[in-house]
């Protein structure tokens, strides 16, 4: 059996697009596919590991660009380049800023060209296209969030941050029922879950989200872990929580300040 695990070698970067891209990491490690950087650790007077990472991310206007822009990849290797003056070799090349949607999608790319050249399957991932209608003529995918609460006003602070990043496609439900339909109709890119609704089984369904929407921010809202709430509580909460698949949970009532920094990585240019 194939080792599901994919090795990111990264160059250069921002502070800021370093923590986005470790938050990638972290969340891709329930997934059938997850990613890990690359860090080859070797004992002083050991021979050097020959394995490499499967895929170098670069910063392009890094200073240590001009090494991955000089040098060819080793065989198996995908160069993903974000900036300008892309080598030839590039198998991937981003702009900025940085659409962090496209880099999982690139990275799961990887892993199924990896498959290609295993033989474990017969397609060509190296020029992806969309599936149906004219190649030349990409239709772009409708982007939705998913709102689940009864608090009206939550869901306005919510609707309006997740319009400033992009996404003004949003259902909002306050019942299981059209929650579940909404789940199986439509796929998400975010959710966003009260845990404090009683008349809601908002757990269940942050895990049925996380079932079939997998590379989604799952956000769960709990007054139990904020600072009116007791360890007991928050420990239970966070355990749960992992159960649930949830991306995090974030306190009751909403703060901007904590919310931002999540749905800046569903930002687009």
């Amino acid at each position: 059996m194939l080792n599901q695990r994919i090795y990111v070698s990264v160059v250069g970067f921002s502070d800021v697009e370093r923590h986005a891209l470790n938050t990638i990491f972290r969340l891709s490690e329930d997934r059938d596919v997850s990613y890990t950087p690359w860090v080859p650790l070797v004992a002083p007077g050991a021979t050097p590991t020959l394995m490499t990472a499967e895929v170098l991310l670069v910063d392009g206007e890094s200073a240590e660009a001009v090494l991955s822009h000089a040098k060819e990849t080793p065989t198996g290797q995908r160069l993903i380049w974000v900036g300008p003056d892309a080598p030839d070799h590039a198998w991937r090349v981003m702009r900025r800023p940085i659409q962090w949607a496209q880099v999982l999608h690139d990275l799961d790319a990887v892993y199924a060209a990896r498959l290609v050249d295993s033989g474990y399957l017969d397609l060509d991932f190296t020029s992806p296209a969309p599936l149906g209608g004219d190649p030349a003529e990409p239709q772009a995918p409708v982007r939705r969030a998913l709102l689940v609460s009864s608090v009206l006003a939550e869901r306005e602070a919510l609707r309006q941050r997740l319009a400033l990043v992009g996404l003004p496609e949003i259902d909002e439900v306050s019942n299981t029922e059209s929650a579940v339909e909404l789940v199986g109709r439509n796929q998400y890119v975010c959710g966003v879950f009260n845990l404090d609704e009683h008349h809601l089984d908002s757990w269940s369904l942050a895990r049925l989200f996380a079932q079939h929407n997998p590379m989604a921010l799952n956000i769960g809202l709990s007054a139990h872990v904020g600072p009116d709430g007791n360890w007991w509580s928050r420990h239970r909460v966070q355990r749960d929580a992992k159960r649930a698949r949830l991306t995090t949970v974030l306190a009751r009532p909403l703060q901007v300040y904590d919310l931002v920094p999540w749905l800046d990585l569903l930002r687009l240019a």
